[in-house]
């Protein structure tokens, strides 16, 4: 005669209960929604409330460092030129050279940066303001989650770009006064600079953001998995109905 199987006796209620909390809090903690939850318990904002005040405060931040980098690196390129342009003749060396790299030589460039595309005053300065206006679009109201890099770089840019369009539209060239003496390089300018070392900024803070989204994303699709609490999933052990 074939003896009845023991039936497996279920957890208690609050035990089982316990277990499924845990493993709640865990995914949750895995897909990071479980910080917003945390947040949500001691000050009463939901959790898009939070996700959205943290999006304003980033926002907020990317707009002042914005504005203070492209003001004071549009300043600088404002008043080298007044400078030079004002103090020194066509041609005439201002100084240098120092230290073997540049001296200061004043010139009126017609073309793009380091003296490309001569004649093309007008047609420069237009696309100089379009490109800014795109750079800015794209940082404030395309990029999800802009990082520090891209701010700067973007700012640098629109900082250059603005001011070499005005010397275009008010004076018909642009004023050149930084040339390097080891090399053989067109005469440039603080915007130039500007321009030129935004670009990479901009790139290099392109590229970590993929990263970090890559790994975010790898992280996210790894903590994912709902973790199986015991006798909670899996199927009905023996016996149970």
């Amino acid at each position: 005669m074939e003896l009845p199987r023991a039936r497996r006796q279920p957890e208690p209620p609050v035990r089982v209960r316990a277990l499924r909390r845990r493993a709640r809090r865990h995914r949750l903690r895995g897909s990071g929604v479980g910080r917003l939850s945390e947040d949500r318990r001691g000050t009463g904002v939901g959790a898009v409330g939070g996700a959205g005040a943290l999006g304003r405060a980033a926002r907020l931040r990317d707009t002042l460092v914005f504005g203070a980098v492209a003001l004071v690196w549009l300043a600088l390129d404002t008043l080298t030129k007044g400078y030079f342009n004002g103090s020194f003749a066509v041609g005439e060396v201002a100084g240098g050279p120092f230290l073997g790299l540049v001296r200061f030589r004043l010139v009126h460039n017609t073309g793009a940066a380091w003296g490309m595309f001569g004649d093309s005053t007008f047609l420069l300065g237009v696309v100089s303001i379009v490109v800014c206006l795109v750079l800015v679009a794209y940082l404030f109201f395309l990029s999800p989650r802009p990082g520090m890099l891209e701010v700067v770089g973007v700012a640098l840019v629109v900082a250059g770009g603005l001011g070499n369009a005005f010397d275009r539209f008010t004076l018909g060239y642009v004023v050149d006064f930084i040339e390097p003496v080891f090399i053989d390089f067109p005469v440039f300018n603080v915007a130039d600079i500007g321009v030129t070392c935004g670009f990479v900024l901009f790139v290099a803070g392109m590229i970590l953001a993929y990263r970090r989204a890559d790994r975010e994303a790898a992280a996210l699709a790894e903590g994912s998995g709902e973790p199986q609490a015991p006798g909670d999933g899996g199927g009905e052990g023996p016996g149970e109905r």
